[in-house]
């Protein structure tokens, strides 16, 4: 555990020099952080950590030979993996699977204030990891998967500040929108997630959950009774408490769901 009084030790992996001189530069303004290496190659990356303790790996994707993902991926199987901050210049889509599965990014060129924001994520994280392990192993599972058929999600890994926890989909009631979160509606609380509501539909079950408003999804088992509540206006009830609004978009869908 890092305190404000320790160095965090850092390691670059990025096949291009200019990339590696950019960030090395950048984190030479930050006194907390010390560089310990620099790798153009993952395999000689691969080696040190097996040999040395390193905090934080700023990791490029894109490289010859071996991937960026696939270190990860050997950094998700060790027992205290460091943190993973992504170089990466893939596209706004391929970002946001970074955050929905708790892993930081930079996204080349990067800007000074979206450089020190990845900073002061990474040392919240250095204090308090849990779940960072969990959260690192699903992320290059999922991009094994990005040439096979879509898998449903059965849990998800909510970020709140220092920590992390691992949602089970079964235990949501219900998720609304909230801008480019999401608001996943347990027995006892409310978790806010980063992802859109319209990616997380085509990510849940569709067997388990229902679109019934451009701002809800709702479990499809705690349906309990739809009723209008004015002209075109309806309210759908649940057996765990609460009412969630049904549009007339979704209305039929939801009136044969008590028809069947």
């Amino acid at each position: 555990m890092n305190t404000p009084h320790t160095k965090i030790r850092a390691i670059m992996v990025d096949d291009e020099e200019p990339g590696r001189i950019t960030l090395r530069y950048a984190l030479s303004k930050h006194s907390q952080w010390q560089v310990q290496a620099e790798f153009s190659n993952t395999a000689s990356a691969r080696d040190y950590l097996l040999h040395n303790a390193v905090d934080v790996v700023f990791l490029d994707i894109q490289m010859p030979k071996e991937n960026g993902i696939s270190l990860a991926r050997s950094i998700s199987a060790m027992e205290h993996p460091p943190l993973v901050i992504f170089v990466t210049a893939y596209n706004a889509h391929a970002v946001d699977a970074f955050e929905v599965h708790a892993l930081d990014y930079l996204l080349k060129p990067f800007n000074p204030r979206r450089f020190n924001e990845a900073l002061q994520r990474a040392n919240d994280m250095l204090l308090q990891r849990n779940g960072y392990r969990a959260a690192l192993t699903q992320f290059v599972e999922s991009q094994d998967q990005v040439n096979k058929d879509p898998e449903y999600l059965e849990q998800v890994i909510v970020r709140s500040i220092g920590e992390m926890e691992c949602v089970k989909l079964h235990d949501v009631l219900w998720i609304s929108s909230a801008s480019n979160y999401v608001e996943l509606h347990l027995p006892n609380r409310i978790v806010l997630h980063r992802m859109t509501l319209s990616e997380m539909e085509k990510r849940v079950n569709p067997k388990e959950f229902m679109r019934v408003h451009r701002t809800a999804i709702v479990r499809i088992q705690q349906m309990q009774q739809v009723r209008i509540t004015g002209d075109g206006v309806y309210q759908l009830a649940l057996f765990g408490g609460g009412e969630v609004p049904v549009s007339e978009r979704y209305i039929d869908t939801v009136r044969a769901h008590f028809s069947a």
